[in-house]
């Protein structure tokens, strides 16, 4: 499979023996099936064996804005922010999985006491 950013190979990383996810070998993109991202946000050390590429190349790679295709399908995937932490942009496919870029994971993985404070103040805004 080719990355859906910068085109790069992807390699297999397993989590256990139930989990694999897909990280691009250039720019350490993570391609995650459907529901492979849920199942590794509540694993224990997940982010550090899955999520290893540099956060800043990540954010380089976040900013590109043309059509990312899904490795699956070829579709052009839906641009969105995560519910729960709006910062944290990622591609989806919405039959096949998604696409983090480097360091997203573990942003995801994490909700920071920022994160939870807005949430605190958001329900006061309803």
């Amino acid at each position: 499979m080719d990355c859906p950013k910068c085109q790069g190979k992807m390699e297999e990383i397993s989590y256990g023996r139930d989990l694999v996810v897909d990280r691009c070998t250039h720019c350490q993109g993570l391609w995650f099936d459907t529901g492979e991202a849920e199942a590794l946000k509540g694993k224990w050390m997940s982010d550090a064996l899955i999520d290893t590429g540099d956060p800043a190349l990540g954010r380089k790679y976040n900013d590109i804005t043309k059509p990312v295709r899904c490795p699956r399908c070829e579709a052009v995937m839906i641009r969105t922010n995560d519910k729960r932490q709006p910062h944290i942009i990622y591609e989806l496919c919405e039959e096949h999985g998604l696409f983090f870029d480097a360091g997203e994971f573990k942003d995801y993985k994490y909700e920071t006491f920022i994160d939870k404070i807005r949430d605190f103040f958001a329900e006061f805004r309803k």
